[in-house]
C-alpha cells in the first residue's frame, strides 16, 4: 500500500479536531477536497476510520490504530527534517530531554553544560514536565530522554539510575516549625506555602501529596523559580517544599532552617529513561554516558 502524506495529515488533522471542516482548514483544503481524500484513505485501508457522530468525527477502533501510527509517523519525520537542517548549518545533533523539576534544577545545570562544552556539535532541546508526562513523552517519540522520580512506572522503556535527593522543608528561622528535626508533611499543611508557578512538576507533587492526605494546600504565592521561593521562605512568607541538592546550590549555608520531611516518599530516586539504545543516536547514548559518570564522580 502507498500512503499520501497529505491524507495522513488531514487524516491526523480530523482525529484531533474531531471535525472535516475543521481539519481540512488546518491544512488549508477545500471541505470537498477533504472529504474526497478521507474517503480514498478510507477505501485504501478497507474499513472507516471515523463514525459520524452529532458531536463530531470519532475515531473507530481501526482509526485509533492508525493515529497510533501517523503520530510516530510524523515525529519522526519531523526529527529527520531537524537532523538533516543540522548538517546544512553545521550542527549534526539535537538531542530532546524532558526533565523533572529536581533534576531540572538540582544536578542537570552543571552536567549539561560540561557535555555541551565537549560536544559542539549538538543542542539540547531541554523542558520541565511531570515525571508521569515524560515517561508517555519518550514512549510516544516526543521526547528522545527523559529524567523522572524512580517511582514512576516506566513501562518497556529502559531504565538507567542517575541521581538521590530527598525533597525538604525550608523556612524562615522564625518560623515556629523551624527548630523541627524532621516532621511529616501532615503537620506542615496546617501553615502557610510558598509554591513554583502552577504549572512545574514541584507543584503538581506537593498539591498531589496534599490531596492524599486529604488536607488544603494554603498557597501564599506561586514564584517562576526557586531561587524566589526560597528567598520568599527565608523572609518568612510561608513554608517551601524544595530538593536539598537545590538548597545547596541556591542559598548560603545557614540562612534559612532546613527541616526534614519523615514521609518514604521525600527520598527522592531519579532515573533515566529512553527508548532501545541501540536505535538512538550517538549524540543521545554519549548523553546518557556522560550524565551517569557526571553524578558517579
Amino acid at each position: 500500500m502507498r500512503y499520501d502524506l497529505v491524507d495522513l495529515k488531514l487524516f491526523r488533522a480530523i482525529a484531533e479536531t474531531s471535525s472535516l471542516s475543521a481539519g481540512a482548514s488546518q491544512i488549508f483544503l477545500s471541505p470537498g477536497s477533504a472529504s474526497y481524500r478521507l474517503k480514498n484513505l478510507e477505501r485504501l485501508v478497507g474499513t472507516p476510520l471515523f463514525t459520524r457522530t452529532p458531536k463530531g468525527m470519532v475515531l473507530t477502533r481501526a482509526g485509533e490504530s492508525l493515529h497510533r501510527h501517523v503520530v510516530t509517523i510524523f515525529t519522526d519525520l519531523e526529527r529527520m527534517h531537524s537532523e538533516l537542517s543540522g548538517f546544512a548549518t553545521g550542527m549534526r545533533g539535537n538531542i530532546r530531554l524532558h526533565a523533572n523539576s529536581s533534576s531540572l534544577n538540582g544536578f542537570l545545570p552543571g552536567h549539561l553544560s560540561t557535555f555541551l562544552v565537549e560536544n559542539r556539535q549538538c543542542n539540547i532541546d531541554l523542558e520541565e514536565h511531570n515525571s508521569d508526562d515524560i515517561v508517555m513523552s519518550v514512549s510516544d517519540g516526543t521526547a528522545d530522554l527523559g529524567i523522572v522520580a524512580s517511582e514512576i512506572e516506566s513501562g518497556s522503556l529502559q531504565v538507567f539510575p542517575y541521581a538521590q535527593d530527598r525533597l525538604v522543608l525550608a523556612m524562615s528561622k522564625t518560623h515556629p516549625l523551624a527548630s523541627r528535626g524532621t516532621l511529616h508533611l501532615e503537620e506542615a499543611l496546617d501553615h502557610d506555602f510558598v509554591c513554583m508557578q502552577r504549572s512545574s512538576s514541584n507543584f503538581h507533587f506537593l498539591a498531589q501529596a496534599a490531596a492524599r492526605i486529604g488536607k488544603p494546600l494554603n498557597v501564599r504565592i506561586h514564584a517562576h523559580n526557586f531561587a524566589t521561593v526560597l528567598q520568599l521562605a527565608k523572609e518568612n512568607v510561608g513554608i517551601a517544599l524544595v530538593p536539598n541538592r537545590v538548597v545547596e546550590n541556591t542559598l548560603p549555608s545557614g540562612s534559612c532552617s532546613i527541616v526534614a520531611i519523615s514521609d518514604e516518599w521525600a527520598d527522592r530516586k531519579l532515573k533515566i529513561v529512553s527508548h532501545d539504545l541501540s536505535k538512538m543516536s550517538n549524540f543521545a547514548r554519549a548523553l546518557i554516558d556522560h550524565l551517569l559518570f557526571s553524578n558517579a564522580h
